[in-house]
């Protein structure tokens, strides 16, 4: 789990990992938030929170092994139990770490994988209207 917890340092060092529950609702809700996830040993109406600010997103919603002390030591910010990744490749790198040691991630991890790769094809794709200007 120590290369899972460099893509987590990476990310948050980055910009691409929101922290907290307010921060992380509002990520959500814009439709930022391609990871969340919760401490474990998250209160339940925090997770029950977090658990609905989900409601119409696409964003997988996991719990961490870490309890919310060794999560906020990792992050260096206080009370830490909810966090989110806003970016995609960085999520899926991340999962797939947690995947590794852990089986139950291993649909998340595959999940971010395939979004990612599709991602990908559609940026290097050509657009339709640029050859129109030709």
């Amino acid at each position: 789990m120590d290369k899972a917890q460099q893509y987590l340092c990476l990310a948050r060092k980055a910009g691409f990992l929101s922290v907290g529950e307010e921060n992380c609702s509002a990520v959500t809700e814009s439709g930022r938030a391609r990871l969340l996830l919760l401490a474990g040993d998250t209160a339940p109406n925090t997770a029950r929170r977090a658990e609905n600010s989900l409601a119409g997103h696409r964003a997988p919603l996991m719990t961490l092994p870490w309890t919310k002390a060794e999560l906020s030591a990792l992050l260096g910010k206080a009370g830490c139990s909810v966090v989110c990744f806003t970016d995609l490749a960085l999520a899926g790198r991340f999962a797939s770490a947690m995947a590794e040691e852990l089986p139950e991630w291993q649909e998340t991890a595959e999940l971010l994988a395939r979004r990612a790769d599709k991602a990908r094809k559609r940026k290097a794709a050509p657009r339709k209207h640029e050859n129109r200007r030709k």
